[in-house]
């Protein structure tokens, strides 16, 4: 049984496609194997009689464990040359095996790759590829039918592993500017917000918003001092644009504007309330606590770069294209998960949310992921993971850069961990 199963697995691998080009060794041994393999099977056939396909001669017990050990040097072999891949390209660490295999196999053919992408991005569904030049990638599009162009068109050749990095980069660099169109659109004098959410996608109109609230809140903080009248009516201001997005809803929208414009107001709400509490509590100073332990949104012109502070933490804005998602309701429980999250990642920490099911660890970690433009990978511990299995998560999440979100951490065996 372990013969044939191993037989059934590696056969899919180096019988055609493109890992039997690679691996020629590997390839040379299976295919002597897999003519012993076929011999036994013929023999099989002939002989109905199982008592005598077995026990007739000693071929069976034999070659068998012969067979065993090569095709556990052909998985051996296999398992390396993963391995290579996966360093190559990080976020392969968080793809199974078979669907490695897969994504290598069909690597000559650039266009496979779209059903294995939703595993490897946050949000990018598919790729949209260039009509006349087969492997030239133009734009990536989320779930919801967002498209972001590419700064670069990108080729589709060569190693899988190679081209796939190439997007990711491009990408993120796609997005930033983006971003920085949105942070010069927001200057200018004659802006109307309206107009400005329907020109972005929802993830950059949502940045947008936060940039405008956290640049006239910190004016009003710093002239709070000599102006009396500039917190109620930047207060006011605040409210204003609040019934401006609900007056959208009532609108005849798409199903993904109605998301987009219902994400703003959620977030938007939460971003009114805080100054309404500051105008309550006299607060006149951008340094004081109530202010600095929000989540703060800075574009820096000079350094190129979108920065989130939360409490004396900057973050850099990790542009993953998130596409029209929904966001959580933010609680002032979610906001001291995020002070306590930075806090810890600040000193090169990890953060445990500990609390019953159900109240949102994994959402408000992953909520913050998104707040951040973070690639946050969600796994479900169980007392089946292995050390290999753990070391290949942490290896990809170390070399990605990603965030890694365990739930039911506690399962996780100790001599495991």
């Amino acid at each position: 049984m372990i013969v044939q199963n191993l037989w059934i697995y590696l056969e899919a691998v180096f019988v055609g496609g493109d890992i039997a080009k690679q691996l020629p060794q590997e390839a040379k041994r299976f295919s002597n194997i897999d003519k012993s393999w076929q011999k036994i099977m013929t023999k099989a056939h002939e002989t109905t009689n199982v008592v005598n396909c077995c026990t007739a001669d000693d071929m069976l017990s034999q070659l068998l464990p012969h067979l065993l050990e090569q095709l556990e040097i052909c998985q051996k072999s296999l398992t390396g040359y993963l391995e290579k891949k996966r360093l190559l390209f990080p976020r392969f660490f968080f793809v199974s095996d078979p669907a490695l295999l897969e994504i290598l196999g069909q690597a000559s053919d650039s266009h496979s790759i779209q059903p294995h992408l939703p595993s490897i991005f946050d949000n990018v569904y598919h790729v949209a590829f260039h009509e006349k030049e087969y492997d030239k990638m133009l734009s990536v599009v989320s779930k919801e039918g967002e498209k972001v162009d590419l700064d670069k068109p990108i080729m589709a050749q060569g190693n899988v592993e190679v081209w796939m990095g190439e997007l990711l980069e491009m990408q993120r660099k796609s997005l930033h500017s983006v971003i920085r169109q949105a942070a010069m659109a927001i200057q200018d004098t004659g802006f109307k917000l309206i107009e400005f959410e329907q020109m972005f996608p929802a993830q950059v109109g949502l940045l947008g918003l936060q940039f405008i609230w956290t640049r006239d809140s910190e004016e009003a903080l710093i002239k709070a001092k000599v102006d009396r009248k500039i917190m109620p009516t930047t207060n006011q201001v605040w409210l204003d644009i609040l019934n401006q997005l609900i007056d959208q809803t009532t609108l005849d929208l798409a199903k993904f504007e109605r998301i987009k414009f219902e994400t703003l107001i959620t977030i938007h709400v939460h971003q009114r309330d805080i100054f309404d509490d500051l105008v309550k509590l006299h607060i006149k100073s951008p340094g004081d606590f109530e202010w600095l332990k929000q989540s703060r949104f800075y574009f820096k012109e000079d350094e190129d770069e979108c920065l989130v502070s939360i409490t004396d933490v900057n973050f850099t804005y990790m542009n993953e294209f998130l596409g029209c998602t929904d966001r959580l309701v933010i609680t002032p429980l979610t906001d001291r998960c995020y002070i306590t999250i930075s806090q810890s990642l600040s000193i090169h920490m990890g953060a445990a949310p500990a609390g019953p099911a159900g109240t949102g660890k994994t959402e408000t970690t992953k909520d913050m992921g998104r707040c951040l433009g973070k690639y946050v990978v969600v796994f479900n511990c169980s007392d089946q993971m292995d050390f290999r299995g753990l070391g290949r998560i942490y290896k990809g999440l170390a070399q990605s850069g990603s965030w890694g979100c365990f739930d039911e951490f506690n399962r996780i065996e100790l001599p495991v961990l």
